[in-house]
């Protein structure tokens, strides 16, 4: 089953509602005018409020371990929405997967 690619600016949160924004690694391969991500993109989220515990553990970056395993960019996996990350502490300890709210819907693969 085809998934949509995941382009720079779709909406992307962490399991608790914090937004992430990525920095592009590429600038050449563009869906509906928006780059493409890629699996070395850097995710970080602001915003997260997962501070219970005595040593709060905000969601502060994203870590994609399942992007696409046909698309590549550069010869870099591509993200879909049905990729699988890891939203992590600034320990790296893992929070929870990413939520995929928004993406294109003209382009997609495998």
């Amino acid at each position: 089953m085809s998934m949509n690619l995941l382009h720079v600016n779709a909406t992307v949160t962490c399991p608790h509602g914090g937004q992430a924004t990525v920095s592009p690694g590429q600038n050449r391969v563009a869906v509906s005018s928006q780059l493409v991500a890629v699996q070395s993109d850097i995710y970080t989220i602001s915003g997260c409020p997962f501070t219970v515990g005595s040593k709060p553990q905000p969601c502060l970056t994203i870590r994609w371990v399942r992007p696409s395993v046909s698309i590549k960019v550069n010869g870099v996996p591509a993200l879909l929405e049905d990729s699988v990350g890891l939203c992590l502490s600034a320990e790296q300890i893992p929070q929870g997967p990413p939520r995929i709210v928004t993406v294109q819907r003209r382009a997609g693969g495998r």
